[in-house]
């Protein structure tokens, strides 16, 4: 039973936004942390990011941010705003026998919180680095990592894994 780190999102156009109650910068600089934690453990480190569909050119700083993929990662391209439907992740975790999740990025309500759900129906357990992910405003965010996720796994924070 492996543990897989899941980082949604952390392209500089999405780092780049106006998120609360932690800045992108603060978010991108716990989710390095935590992928060096990971890594450094032989544990998997899976980097999702998202393109527009049906669009001839994806928008500026949509790639992950420079320096962020390492040999060795998993990298999902997803088109919607999870990071299940229609990509393989779910194929890539199990081929890693992969039962648990920690999930962090952006944004909190809307890429993280939307994984979190197809992953808790497909049975993995579920961790949440509420320090490492933010949100579009601040109650929102404190209302997935208050309410919303401890329903399906557990809300730590980044020093739980370093």
């Amino acid at each position: 039973m492996a543990t897989a780190l899941v980082l949604i999102d952390l392209m500089p156009r999405i780092v780049a936004l106006p998120v609360e109650p932690h800045s992108g910068d603060d978010v991108l600089r716990r989710c390095t942390q935590l992928a060096t934690a990971f890594r450094a453990t032989d544990r998997p480190v899976v980097l999702v990011r998202v393109e527009r569909p049906n669009v001839p050119t994806q928008p500026p700083g949509s790639d992950l941010v420079e320096g962020l993929a390492q040999p060795g990662d998993v990298l999902v391209v997803k088109r919607t705003i999870g990071a299940f439907h229609g990509t393989d992740l779910h194929e890539q975790l199990r081929q890693r026998g992969v039962t648990t999740l920690v999930l962090a990025g952006l944004v909190t309500t809307m890429g993280i919180e939307s994984t979190a759900r197809a992953a808790s129906d497909l049975g993995y357990d579920l961790e949440f680095v509420e320090d490492a992910m933010s949100g579009l405003a601040t109650d929102e965010h404190e209302m997935a990592v208050r309410r919303t996720f401890p329903r399906f796994g557990r809300v730590r924070t980044t020093a739980d894994y370093l």
